[in-house]
């Protein structure tokens, strides 16, 4: 690396979302999730949510939010998502209700 070059941390994102394990249930049926990955755009992190969140059963997901992490976070429950993110994994936290 030479003087010019800055070596950049990768951009985490946090994608939030509710998300049905059937086509058929009803809304109070949601389970609410926090999606973090990294990706080069927002296109693509709500793209690889989608998948992710496809390929673990979920039948139907609506995202509400997307954002971008502003390094890691204070809270215990998204220190090992974060570091899966970091990882190039998309890391799902679900909230049962």
């Amino acid at each position: 690396m030479n003087d010019n070059e800055v070596e950049m941390d990768p951009v985490v994102y946090i994608v939030i979302g509710r998300v049905w394990e059937n086509e058929e249930a009803l809304p109070e049926d949601a389970i609410t999730i926090h999606a973090l990955l990294t990706a080069p755009d927002d296109d693509d992190a709500v793209r690889r949510t989608l998948e992710s969140l496809s390929s673990q059963g979920f039948a139907e997901a609506e995202l509400e939010q997307i954002g971008v992490m502003d390094g890691e976070p204070d809270d215990p429950v998204y220190e090992g998502a974060y570091q899966d993110a970091l990882s190039g994994n998309v890391a799902i936290v679900t909230f049962s209700a």
